[in-house]
């Protein structure tokens, strides 16, 4: 029997990238997948093609996950579809642009803090609301960043929404666990994903990074799917309140160039 049958899981910002990853990873350990997106459909179905291609079902529904009412419409969708929600994977998020701290704009702080930490928050409150309403357990995992824990210059408010979700997350263990939920944080080091296009096409800077990672390579999405499949598992019913670094050794041999 695969470690999530039976299971329903809502993989935020599942589009693409890391999100799509999980939430065919977690497909394929048997679980069902609502699928979130916030402007690319056709990455959504893609998610759903390869959810439904690994035996599980899935569901798109567009939400944006900045807007309280979209979160609120995205968990009852869910519930109102696959009867139930057992999974939060909170992934979708952004980094925001690279500016001098004197130089940020109100507009881009909201943007980066309003998604990253204010959305993960709402998120959670709403599965855990479902949880308590229908008596029953679950698991909630944040993907996070090694910039929870260490600094990068001229990402801030990335750092900050970071940071914020790791301490959300610490503070969450102590108050849900008596209700048998639990919750974690997976924290990706530099990953190979769209996002990082622009590194990617710079030699420079791309050698500089590697050197600065023990295991000499940039990590993949399928890299940082198979512990959130862990973390959602039964195996992982006593493990509540901590951080793993998925990051090729980054987060022990990082500085800045």
């Amino acid at each position: 029997m695969k470690k999530l049958e039976g299971k329903v899981a809502l993989v935020t910002g599942s589009s693409g990238g890391i999100g799509q990853a999980i939430a065919v990873h977690l497909a394929q350990q048997g679980a069902n997948v609502v699928i979130d997106y916030r402007s690319h459909p056709e990455g959504a179905q893609e998610t759903l093609s390869k959810v439904e291609a690994a035996g599980s079902k899935g569901l798109t529904i567009k939400a944006d996950l900045s807007v309280i009412s979209d979160i609120h419409q995205l968990v009852d969708q869910g519930i109102q579809y696959f009867g139930k929600l057992d999974i939060l994977v909170n992934n979708a998020g952004i980094d925001g642009k690279n500016a001098d701290f004197w130089n940020i704009s109100e507009a881009d702080y909201d943007a980066v803090i309003d998604l990253n930490l204010k959305g993960t928050f709402f998120a959670t409150q709403a599965i855990v609301q479902h949880f308590i309403e229908t008596k029953r357990t679950g698991k909630i995992i944040n993907i996070s960043s090694t910039h929870e824990e260490i600094a990068f210059p001229h990402f801030t408010g990335y750092c900050i929404s970071k940071g914020g979700v790791k301490m959300m997350m610490r503070n969450l263990a102590v108050e849900l666990g008596p209700l048998g939920i639990t919750i974690n944080n997976v924290a990706p080091g530099a990953i190979e994903t769209p996002i990082n296009s622009k590194l990617l096409n710079d030699p420079e800077k791309l050698g500089a990074l590697l050197k600065n990672i023990p295991l000499g390579r940039l990590g993949k999405p399928e890299d940082i799917a198979p512990i959130v499949a862990f973390l959602a598992s039964a195996d992982a019913d006593y493990i509540t309140g901590a951080t793993f670094y998925v990051d090729g050794g980054l987060s022990r041999n990082y500085h800045e160039q």
